[in-house]
């Protein structure tokens, strides 16, 4: 069923000097304005299209895509705020409006907030920066040491809060954040562990022996590509070790040992080599 606030695969129906109508099933007929509309396309043609209320309330589709669907969370610059609230530049030429009661903090313009795209009871595609009204807090099916998607959407004194998986919200401490984190930032990441209310603590990285194997298997590769000799050690600083392995320095020094145990590596004060 064609669906408000996303693509949707429709067969083109009519054809007219100033656009294209689509079949959009329970929605009806929706016009494709002729600016938006593929060239030479052709009644019974199947098109992706967005479909969205524009500026007078009407049903319009488009082949332009949005910065983010309906569904998902997005960081958004605030074009202007008004009386009736914030307006975000999603990608469109209608801007995604924010109400002032789904501002988590009151939003100013020219500055960025990640927001929840849901539609409101006027049919309308709108946002929220309250995603814990949208989002889950608590575990679902989650396990520790599991690998997620994450999205960096706000900061605390305790650490990041981050989108998991586009479902669930959960914490990256202070003390498991080892490299610069930015607002909207998307990257892999894993569940830390549930804590007794059934809130989800995350980690940027792996974790235990699993983790070391796999910085092993990078430090050798790296050895094997220069020559069979690196000047990171175990005394080197942890900005340049994060710089190359984007790891924490208690680790590489951990995997170093592990290496030099199993006498795949030779130390030195000045270099690593590789035997």
């Amino acid at each position: 069923m064609a669906q408000i606030g996303q693509m949707n695969r429709l067969k083109i129906i009519k054809s007219l000097e100033f656009g294209l109508y689509v079949d959009a099933e329970d929605l009806g007929e929706v016009l494709v304005p002729k600016r938006y509309a593929p060239n030479n396309a052709e009644v019974g043609q199947m098109i992706d299209v967005f479909i969205y209320l524009d500026s007078q309330d009407r049903l319009v589709a488009t082949t332009d895509k949005p910065l983010a669907y309906v569904g998902e969370v997005a960081y958004l610059r605030v074009n202007q705020v008004n009386r009736t609230g914030a307006f975000l530049d999603w990608g469109m030429p209608k801007d995604l409006m924010v109400p002032f009661a789904e501002q988590r903090v009151p939003m100013e313009a020219e500055r960025s907030y990640c927001v929840y795209l849901y539609i409101d009871n006027s049919g309308r595609v709108a946002a929220s920066s309250k995603l814990s009204l949208y989002l889950h807090e608590k575990n679902g099916d989650f396990k520790s040491g599991q690998e997620v998607r994450l999205q960096v959407v706000s900061r605390s004194d305790l650490g990041y809060t981050a989108v998991i998986n586009g479902t669930h919200l959960g914490l990256i401490h202070n003390s498991d954040i080892l490299q610069p984190l930015r607002m909207g930032q998307k990257l892999k990441g894993y569940i830390k562990g549930i804590r007794p209310d059934h809130k989800i603590n995350l980690r940027i990285q792996r974790h235990g022996a699993a983790a070391r194997d796999e910085l092993g298997e990078r430090i050798l590769a790296f050895l094997a590509e220069n020559n069979g000799e690196s000047d990171l050690t175990d005394k080197s600083t942890p900005e340049a070790i994060f710089s190359v392995y984007r790891t924490s320095k208690a680790n590489y020094k951990k995997t170093l040992g592990r290496l030099y145990k199993a006498k795949k590596i030779t130390l030195s004060a000045e270099k690593i080599t590789l035997v």
